[in-house]
């Protein structure tokens, strides 16, 4: 048997090109630099209690009877039963802004276009010909950078509604400041308002450990707690891969989830030096004691809210930009018991520089700095989902420093560099992209693109 196809980075899209790939009785090695798969999408526990980080809710969901959808399809290319995920749907979410009534949304479309009605009708039938725009637009063909704005302009004529419906897939998705491609806002729109949000009865670890156990039975090799020192090219050809740890490995085809930029550097390429500006967020996660008179919302699952008529969907000046955000309730779903302790998640954007300058000053700069501001994205908080800060027996929270470290990703940059490669392409001729980069988001997005990047560059080669 020849060298094996490597995959670098062991989160949600490097596990799904593994799976998919050894299906196929290929020798694969997934490579991943922490102890733990799953990159962001993971968990660690305190007191007894395990904490999920990165997963909120996921979206793309599907019933079982629509087989073509993205999850049913994600499901059936690894080899996976929905039964073992035990799915359970969001209840409703919702979108706030001064001045207007909420706009609510679940796994029923018609929530969203009933709430429309209610509160902007006058806009109701240029929403009604956007969504048929969108029904017919092919977000995956090659085109260039499309303002979303500018077309949601001359569909709705209303820019409170235009505001409100790009926060969620800002906050979802966007890699752009205050915009998004037009093929990425498609996507994303799909994936949220017209299928929905859901997420495992059990936790991440349940869905990981899943995964784990898949790649094992299938015969891959996991290699965890180290990364990859660099790559060593000859041509435009990855003939071997160098780990930290010194050990090198040859390799047949290439599939690296880390980033494209990322991936460049570990070859020894010149990374974009254009004026990219790269968005991370900062997120506290809360455990509230439920059994006196707080009363943390039971009805959404999801809240985003924005304080300011327009959304101002950019690196801020200052470490944490208050006045928007995403409030995560994951007890919200429907079938999943709460017990007394409920967890509410807040997510803020965030200045990468300024955490990393407070870090630079001094440990406990940077751990004040943590604490003032979840102190105040609670209290921020409070007005959405109702009093809870006075109840709060745990809290932790994490910057762009700690994305940065756990991805991989520069300047903890979640969604990646707004320049994407939808074809996967990153200037080698055995090595592709998977993830972020590649234009995929979510987390049935990203493991569709590892899916995907295996059925197109690797596969192919394999039928010869």
């Amino acid at each position: 048997m020849g060298a094996p196809h490597i995959v670098i980075g062991g989160g949600l899209s490097g596990l799904a090109a593994a799976i998919r790939l050894a299906r196929f009785g290929e020798p694969v090695v997934i490579i991943e630099q922490h102890n733990r798969l799953g990159g962001l999408n993971s968990y660690y526990t305190r007191n007894g209690r395990l904490y999920e980080t990165g997963l909120h809710a996921i979206s793309n969901f599907a019933p079982r009877k629509q087989r073509h959808a993205p999850l049913n399809k994600l499901l059936k290319q690894l080899q996976l039963s929905r039964d073992d995920l035990s799915i359970c749907e969001q209840l409703r979410s919702e979108i706030h802004f001064p001045g207007t009534e909420p706009l609510l949304f679940s796994n029923d479309f018609s929530l969203l276009r009933d709430t429309i009605d209610d509160v902007f009708p006058h806009a109701l039938a240029g929403f009604d010909r956007l969504v048929q725009r969108l029904d017919h637009h092919d977000p995956f063909a090659p085109a260039p950078f499309t303002a979303t704005r500018e077309i949601l302009s001359s569909f709705l004529n209303d820019q409170q509604l235009i505001e409100m419906l790009l926060c969620p897939l800002l906050f979802y998705g966007s890699s752009w400041q205050d915009d998004i491609d037009f093929n990425q806002f498609t996507i994303l729109f799909r994936a949220i308002y017209q299928d929905g949000f859901f997420r495992p009865a059990g936790t991440i670890k349940d869905l990981l450990d899943l995964l784990t156990e898949t790649l094992i039975e299938r015969g891959a090799t996991i290699i965890t707690g180290t990364g990859v020192e660099h790559l060593r090219v000859v041509d435009d050809r990855v003939e071997s891969v160098i780990l930290e740890n010194g050990e090198e490995l040859d390799c047949n085809i290439v599939i690296s989830t880390i980033g494209s930029d990322e991936t460049r550097r570990l070859a020894g390429k010149n990374i974009d030096k254009t004026d990219i500006v790269r968005l991370s967020f900062f997120e506290s996660i809360f455990t509230v004691d439920s059994t006196g008179k707080t009363a943390v919302s039971k009805d959404a699952t999801c809240i985003f809210f924005c304080r300011q008529n327009r959304l101002r969907y950019r690196k801020p000046n200052t470490p944490v930009d208050l006045k928007s955000g995403v409030i995560s309730l994951p007890d919200n779903f429907s079938g999943r018991e709460a017990g007394t302790m409920r967890d509410v998640r807040i997510t803020h954007l965030a200045n990468y520089q300024q955490w990393f300058d407070a870090r630079a000053a001094s440990a406990s700069s940077y751990d004040d700095l943590k604490a003032a501001y979840a102190r105040k994205s609670a209290r921020v908080a409070e007005a959405y989902v109702g009093s809870f800060f006075e109840a709060i027996t745990y809290q932790d929270s994490f910057t762009p420093l700690t994305v940065q470290r756990y991805t991989g990703k520069i300047e903890g940059a979640v969604y990646g560099s707004p320049n994407k490669h939808t074809d996967g392409a990153c200037g080698f001729a055995n090595m592709f992209l998977a993830g972020t980069d590649q234009g995929y988001l979510g987390i049935i997005g990203a493991m569709l693109s590892g899916v995907l990047m295996v059925n197109r560059h690797i596969l192919p080669k394999l039928a010869k």
